[in-house]
């Protein structure tokens, strides 16, 4: 049903992408509207993942920087039955995780300093399990193609005025047009609003099986997001058309499933997570977690402490 909805939603917004392009001009204005949606696709689909990873100013590490995050992600990479993805740490104090990548042959994980600070072993294989399955799902891809249909709906809304006086003899009228300059974005970006938290669900769940420990995923999500809403990602921030991509918004804290939330609601995801407990115990699924090792990751730069909203707790990958 999941990914039924994902498909629904995203011919919605082909759909949409179209309509405007042939209430502006016709068949040739639906033509090409398709065509350009296509074009950004393609160059999306080759090269989101490092032009993601730069807007996030992320510093990829192996096994000598980081040995026990890289073998923790070649760990549950490999229970996921998934290619090991590369590993990335951002150098921020916001505890939060993505992941990005065409497909997983080609997928990165990304984390922060202050989610290494912040989570238990157990959490933070919750949260990579998270983004592992984003990649085994190829969410990534998805979730890039609704950005750049949404970012291709915006771009030839705010043109609508100009195809308008262009063309004085049809069209949707003057008022149809700035009805549509401001309806269009405002209906794309809650489409991928809505796609964004279908497969949010459906991450949590793949997670929880993958680590073995939805109860440890659970508090981490609680964890993160308590966390966040007091400290600045200032790379996100800048950047907010990324914020669908984190495992928690890192913009805001707000919590509810409403038509403007680029996440669910961390209440919901969270009884979901424990309402599986039971089932993955009866099931024998050990915590992942407890079976790594109990050395530190290093941090980039070496630098110790944090800034506001991250306080004085520290876990065992500080």
């Amino acid at each position: 049903m999941s990914t039924l909805k994902t498909a629904v939603l995203l011919a919605a917004m082909t759909a949409l992408f179209m309509g405007i392009g042939a209430l502006l001009a016709g068949q040739t204005g639906a033509i090409i509207a398709l065509a350009v949606a296509g074009g950004m696709n393609i160059f999306a689909w080759w090269g989101s993942d490092q032009m993601v990873l730069r807007m996030q100013n992320a510093v990829e590490v192996d096994a000598r920087q980081a040995p026990d995050l890289v073998a923790l992600v070649r760990d549950l990479a490999a229970q996921a039955g998934l290619p090991m993805p590369r590993v990335y740490l951002i150098d921020t104090d916001q505890p939060n995780a993505f992941a990005t990548g065409r497909n997983p042959d080609n997928a990165a994980v990304a984390v922060t300093r202050g989610i290494l600070r912040a989570l238990s072993r157990a959490e933070l294989a919750g949260v990579i399990a998270h983004e592992l399955a984003h990649i085994k799902h190829r969410d990534t891809l998805t979730m890039t193609i609704t950005a750049t249909l949404a970012g291709a709906i915006t771009m030839i809304a705010n043109f609508a005025l100009f195809f308008r006086l262009g063309n004085r003899g049809g069209g949707p009228g003057i008022l149809g047009t700035l009805a549509l300059m401001i309806l269009a974005p405002l209906a794309a970006a809650m489409v991928q609003m809505a796609i964004s938290r279908t497969r949010e669900y459906e991450a949590d769940r793949e997670g929880a099986e993958i680590s073995g420990d939805p109860g440890a995923l659970a508090s981490a999500l609680l964890r993160i997001d308590a966390l966040a809403r007091g400290v600045e990602n200032p790379a996100a921030e800048a950047n907010p058309a990324m914020a669908h991509m984190f495992i928690i918004n890192p913009l805001s804290g707000r919590g509810m499933d409403n038509l403007f939330s680029t996440h669910p609601s961390t209440e919901n995801r969270v009884a979901a997570l424990r309402a599986m407990t039971p089932a993955v115990r009866r099931e024998g699924a050990a915590p992942h977690g407890a079976r790594l090792s109990e050395t530190s990751v290093p941090r980039a730069g070496g630098r110790r402490g944090g800034r506001g909203g991250t306080g004085g707790r520290r876990g065992p990958w500080s």
